[in-house]
C-alpha cells in the first residue's frame, strides 16, 4: 500500500514537471522580444566602465535583478489575487519610465546639460559612476523584469497558484541567468581577442591570429550596437506597453496595422506595430523629458 502511494505520489510530481516545463516554454516564447531588450539595455549599461571591472558590474547586476525578481514574483502572485486591476496601471508606468530614460539618453547626447559642460574638465569619481551605472542598470531591469513577470502571468492564468508560482520561479532564474551570461560573455569579446592574439605569437597559428584580431576590431562595434539598441528598444518597449495598455492606443494602433496591411501586405503587418511603438515611445519619453526640465529649472529657480 505504501509503495503504491510513494509510486502516485512520483507520477503526480511527474506530471507537475512536465507541466510546468510546457508552460515554461510558452511563456519563454512570449517574453522572448523583452529578453532582446533586456539583452540590449544591460549590454549598454556596462559601456564606459573599465575593463577589469566589467564582470565585477555584471555581477553586481546580476544580483540586483535577482532580488528584483525576488520581490517581482511574490507581488505579482498577490496583485493577481486581491488586485488584477492594478497590474496594468503598474505597467503603464514603468512604460512611461522607459520612455523617459530613453528620451534622456538622446536629450544628453545631443543636447548635453549645461552642469554636464561645466563639469567635464573635473576627473570624474570613477567608484561614484560605477555606482550609478549598477543603479541604473538595476532600475531599467526591474521594469523589464516586470514586464516578464506580467506577460509570464497572464500565460499561466488559468492554473492553480501553485503552478503558476513554479513557472514565474523557473522563468525568473533561467531569464536571469540567460541574459546577464550573455553580457558577461559580450563584454568580454575582446578579452577573448586579445588572449587569442597572444597565444599565436607563441603558436604561431594564423587562424587564432584571425579570430582574435576579428574579436577586437568586432567588440567595440558591438558594444557601439547595443548601446543604439538599447537605447531603441526602450522606446520600443515603453511605447509597447502604453499601445497595448491604454485602450484608445490600441484601437489607433490596430486601425493603423489594418491599413499599413492593406497597402504592404505581411510587411505592412509586421512593421506598423513597431514603427507605431518606436514613435509613441519617443513622443511620450520627450513630452516627460520637457515636463522635467522645465520642472527642475523651475524649482532650481525658486530655490
Amino acid at each position: 500500500m505504501a509503495g503504491t502511494n510513494l509510486l502516485t505520489l512520483l507520477d503526480d510530481i511527474t506530471a507537475l514537471l512536465d507541466d510546468i516545463a510546457t508552460m515554461s516554454k510558452i511563456a519563454t516564447k512570449k517574453t522572448a522580444g523583452v529578453l532582446g531588450d533586456d539583452l540590449a539595455l544591460n549590454a549598454q549599461q556596462v559601456t564606459g566602465v573599465s575593463a577589469d571591472r566589467e564582470l565585477p558590474v555584471v555581477w553586481a547586476v546580476a544580483k540586483g535583478s535577482f532580488l528584483n525578481k525576488a520581490i517581482l514574483v511574490p507581488a505579482a502572485l498577490m496583485i493577481s489575487v486581491w488586485l488584477p486591476w492594478l497590474i496594468t496601471p503598474l505597467l503603464i508606468l514603468g512604460g512611461l519610465f522607459l520612455c523617459f530614460e530613453g528620451a534622456e539618453k538622446v536629450f544628453a547626447r545631443f543636447l548635453p546639460h549645461h552642469d554636464d559642460i561645466a563639469d567635464g574638465d573635473e576627473t570624474p569619481d570613477l567608484v561614484e559612476y560605477e555606482k550609478q551605472k549598477i543603479k541604473g542598470a538595476i532600475r531599467t531591469d526591474f521594469i523589464l523584469s516586470a514586464e516578464i513577470i506580467v506577460i509570464t502571468l497572464g500565460t499561466v492564468a488559468g492554473q492553480t497558484l501553485l503552478n503558476q508560482s513554479l513557472v514565474l520561479c523557473v522563468i525568473a532564474i533561467v531569464m536571469t541567468i540567460g541574459v546577464y551570461g550573455l553580457v558577461a560573455a559580450i563584454v568580454k569579446l575582446d578579452d577573448a581577442g586579445l588572449y587569442l592574439v597572444n597565444q599565436s605569437k607563441v603558436s604561431g597559428s594564423t587562424v587564432k591570429e584571425f579570430i582574435g584580431k576579428g574579436l577586437l576590431a568586432a567588440a567595440p562595434r558591438l558594444m557601439q550596437f547595443l548601446a543604439f539598441a538599447g537605447t531603441v528598444a526602450m522606446f520600443l518597449v515603453g511605447g509597447g506597453i502604453l499601445s497595448h495598455g491604454i485602450e484608445l492606443l490600441h484601437h489607433t494602433q490596430l486601425n493603423v496595422i489594418g491599413y499599413a496591411q492593406s497597402i504592404l501586405g505581411n510587411i505592412g503587418e509586421v512593421l506598423a506595430p513597431l514603427i507605431f511603438d518606436g514613435l509613441l515611445g519617443v513622443v511620450a519619453g520627450l513630452v516627460i523629458v520637457l515636463f522635467h526640465v522645465a520642472y527642475t529649472r523651475l524649482f532650481k529657480t525658486n530655490k
